[in-house]
């Protein structure tokens, strides 16, 4: 497998690479929907396998993720359609472009290298920049907004609910204090105003579960996730299989319990009985992939 310039120039590396692969075994031929594309890594190994009668229809809320993928997958063989659309609407979009059901679907909830490495869209605390965090950077509320905006209450539910954070009260506060004296706009003023209010010292950076309930809210990813494996259901042809990588126990926890309904339903059967996790090697190499845990079905 070889990936384009601009993948490896983002320091992307998809993840699971080879399980997601055993998992999904796209066939030469098949019609396969990568519903979260990014910067293409998955999208580059199942398209070499899926050969010049296949085809891969790659959807991303991030027109800029979109562009550096099909920048990279120029050279596959099989044809590729890219579409600036959420994986919620993989079902309305797969009918516009004639196609009656997918073989294969993937979805990898991780948020692309793209976005956490440039400063300019918000989405990381390691980089001082504007406190963003839209996939979309044309529609929608920004992180500063939400910010700024809601009750120390609303903001405390948020940090709870979506992050798991257990001093979300406390945080909130001190952002309503802050606030108060101006607004906070930027990630690096988020960041310090999130680690001054929690006591004591973590395995992780103080401001890591503010900053994922944020993006969440922003995104509404929890939504669009039980929205998006509902379409994906749909879309899904006979025998067809469905894998999902998630990269926390909110995610992980939704998947798992659509995926059991289903098969209660009798329409799924499981691919893997328990959820797969990344080898030693890739966790040592890969950070970003120590969280990850991948869940698939295929269709009766």
């Amino acid at each position: 497998m070889v990936f384009g310039e601009n993948v490896t120039a983002y320091g992307h590396v998809p993840v699971m690479i080879r399980e997601v692969m055993d998992c999904l075994a796209p066939g030469s031929g098949d019609t396969t929907v990568d519903g979260t594309t990014g910067l293409g890594g998955h999208a580059c190994a199942i398209g070499a396998v899926l050969g010049p009668a296949g085809r891969l229809v790659c959807f991303d809320r991030d027109p800029e993720a979109l562009a550096a993928a099909a920048a990279n997958m120029a050279d596959l063989e099989c044809r590729c359609d890219f579409v600036n659309r959420s994986f919620e609407d993989i079902p309305s979009e797969l009918e516009r472009l004639g196609i009656a059901g997918a073989k294969r679907i993937l979805f990898d909830l991780g948020v692309s290298s793209l976005q956490l490495d440039k400063p300019e869209r918000g989405f990381s605390f390691m980089r001082d920049g504007p406190l963003d965090m839209r996939m979309d950077q044309s529609c929608g509320v920004t992180a500063s907004d939400l910010v700024n905006r809601l009750t120390v209450e609303e903001l405390a539910g948020i940090f709870y609910e979506l992050g798991e954070e257990r001093f979300s009260l406390r945080i909130a506060k001190r952002i309503a204090e802050k606030r108060s004296e101006k607004s906070i706009t930027t990630t690096g003023e988020l960041s310090l105003i999130v680690t001054s209010a929690k006591p004591g010292r973590s395995r992780i950076h103080p401001a890591t579960r503010v900053f994922q309930a944020l993006r969440m809210a922003v995104n509404d990813e929890l939504g669009a996730l039980s929205r998006g494996l509902a379409g994906a259901g749909k879309a899904l042809a006979p025998g067809g299989r469905l894998a999902v990588l998630t990269f926390h126990s909110l995610e992980d926890r939704l998947v798992k319990r659509v995926f059991g309904r289903w098969r209660e339903l009798g329409v799924v059967k499981l691919v893997n009985a328990k959820p797969l996790s990344c080898g030693r090697e890739e966790a040592i190499a890969n950070r970003r992939a120590r969280s990850a845990k991948l869940r698939a079905v295929e269709k009766i």
